[in-house]
């Protein structure tokens, strides 16, 4: 039975603290530039990201604020009408949903064989007709936060809220291509070689922002500071207008409610009805899952906690995790501390938003302990998750 009034989740630690949501409004195109090295040259392209990541949000904050404390926030998410938007879920074939093969009812189950050390297969339960194929032409790949509500409360999408609206894009940014020349050193001239690369601009459509929230702490100095104000955020001081919107307060609210008593209901399904505790972990920013061994960091697309539910080895515990559907992993170039300067850390790849993770029964995150030091990674807004009932919406 779900209480109607939840207690704060164990794996929910610090996400329950005063958080104040802002808009951060373009008033040019931004550069986010990604963790991939690149050389200046003839054809050299460096590469871009967007939305931009949590690291590069924090800087610009404590730029805005000339101070060196440390930022806690969520986000980034996008905001169009003060409608907070989130990437679609990656476990749907247009808008079939994928399930775990062996959770397939028995007629349906495909004899396959696959790798027993990595996830379960994922299939639909229905081939797509040509029909289907159609309608899965121009589908959203943002979704707003009344969409997510109804996937929280295990309702299925229509096709309206799939489908994007005619003259609509699927995202709301274009990226423009610039070049670049580069200047000799101490001198006003342009490099003859080696000083020639292209960029990719950001301009985000008329209407939308990016929506982040603040800790308490952060949202004091900024109201001090005076709201609204224009903010350096990205590359060669490009310009944001960053603003309170407090609509955002309630959907945040609302949504996180609903987690919260999702996971706390399939916790208490376990003892009943091991069934009813299959969850999914909707991963709504760059999920990043480092484990370190003997000096050699390594990145993966589902948390090292989560142990494998179909045990590859019979001496082993079977864990919570069945299967994942994910995508291109995101290169992120975090910071660290090097005395009292900030410098850049080895890169990392992070599972990308809409991530999926299929779970014979929920289960805490690491990094949502904050005496785990992967804890900084949940303060700067990665890995934050929504946890979904286990239903197949055809």
């Amino acid at each position: 039975m779900i209480a109607t009034a939840p207690t704060p989740l164990k794996t929910s630690t610090g996400s329950n603290r005063s958080m104040h949501w802002y808009t951060l409004t373009p008033l040019d195109v931004l550069l986010f530039r990604d963790a991939k090295p690149f050389t200046p040259g003839e054809r050299a392209w460096a590469g871009s990201v967007f939305p931009p990541n949590g690291h590069a949000l924090a800087g610009a904050i404590r730029g805005l604020l000339q101070t060196r404390q440390w930022v806690n926030l969520k986000g980034p998410f996008l905001c169009c009408s003060s409608q907070l938007h989130f990437h679609r879920p990656l476990n749907y074939v247009g808008n079939k949903q994928l399930v775990p093969i062996e959770w397939l009812p028995p007629p349906q189950q495909p004899r396959l064989m696959w790798d027993q050390q990595m996830p379960m297969p994922l299939a639909t339960t229905e081939n797509p007709s040509n029909s289907d194929q159609e309608k899965s032409k121009n589908l959203r790949r943002f979704l707003n936060v009344n969409q997510i509500q109804k996937l929280l409360r295990n309702k299925s999408l229509t096709q309206e809220d799939w489908q994007l609206p005619e003259g609509t894009a699927d995202e709301p940014w274009t990226v423009e291509s610039r070049p670049h020349n580069a200047i000799q050193p101490g001198q006003r001239t342009v490099k003859d070689s080696d000083g020639y690369f292209v960029e990719n601009a950001i301009r985000l459509h008329s209407g939308w922002s990016i929506a982040i929230a603040l800790d308490h702490d952060t949202h004091t100095q900024l109201q001090t500071l005076g709201i609204p104000a224009t903010m350096r955020l990205g590359g060669e001081g490009h310009r944001v207008l960053i603003e309170r919107c407090l609509a955002l307060d309630e959907q945040w609210a609302t949504l996180q409610t609903k987690s919260q008593e999702n996971y706390q209901a399939a916790e208490a399904a376990l003892t009943q009805d091991p069934q009813k505790a299959r969850s999914l972990a909707y991963l709504l920013t760059p999920g990043v899952f480092e484990r370190t061994r003997n000096g050699v960091a390594t990145c993966r697309a589902w948390p090292w906690e989560w142990q494998l539910a179909h045990a590859p080895n019979k001496n082993q515990t079977p864990g919570p995790l069945v299967s994942v559907a994910t995508d291109r992993p995101v290169p992120i170039s975090p910071r660290r501390k090097d005395g009292n300067d900030s410098v850049p850390a080895p890169q990392v790849f992070a599972a990308p938003p809409g991530s999926v993770f299929y779970l014979a029964r929920p289960e805490e995150l690491h990094q949502d302990n904050p005496v785990h030091k992967a804890h900084k990674w949940r303060q700067l807004g990665y890995t934050e998750l929504l946890w979904i009932p286990y239903g197949v919406n055809k």
